[in-house]
């Protein structure tokens, strides 16, 4: 019934969100299969349709009731064509302090739009990669969280800016 359920709740959503903004250049989701192993990088591979035009980053993930944490800690590294990386160490707030959840969503299931980087050119033609870890760590603890528990999505969406 569950999958069932988040079938039906991930479609729905992809309809709502196809329907949105003009902005929109690129968006997609990876699947990640019951946690997130700490080695595993969720890559999106895209080219920009300009070297002109700045465009807005966010990271969307969806989390179920399995999250065991209030923040997430992420690196993110940006893939140039030319082999240049900028690498970010990014951390969101996922819970109020009463634990409920801050992304959007009826069920236990919720989507969180992240930001990742605001007016970004791409300047240079090509296929870009954005690469996505967690680096989540338990209090007291030096070795990192081996496999993430609770999210259930990873996806990255890129829209025009409309500073231009």
């Amino acid at each position: 019934m569950g999958k069932i359920f988040r079938l039906f709740f991930w479609m729905g959503s992809m309809l709502l969100l196809s329907c949105g903004s003009d902005n929109a250049y690129y968006f997609d989701y990876q699947a990640l299969n019951h946690s997130w192993n700490k080695e595993e990088s969720v890559d999106f591979t895209f080219e920009p349709p300009d070297t002109i035009q700045p465009y807005n980053m966010y990271i969307n993930l969806r989390n179920d009731n399995n999250y065991p944490f209030s923040n997430l800690f992420l690196i993110v590294k940006l893939n140039f064509p030319d082999g240049r990386v900028i690498a970010d160490t990014l951390e969101y707030e996922m819970a109020k302090p009463d634990g409920e959840w801050l992304g959007e969503g009826f069920t236990d299931l919720k989507e969180s739009k992240l930001w990742y980087k605001e007016n970004v050119v791409f300047p240079d033609p090509g296929e870009y990669t954005v690469a996505i870890e967690h680096a989540m760590r338990k209090i007291g603890e030096a070795e990192g969280v081996g496999e993430l528990e609770g999210i259930t999505d990873i996806g990255l969406q890129i829209e025009k800016s409309n500073k231009e």
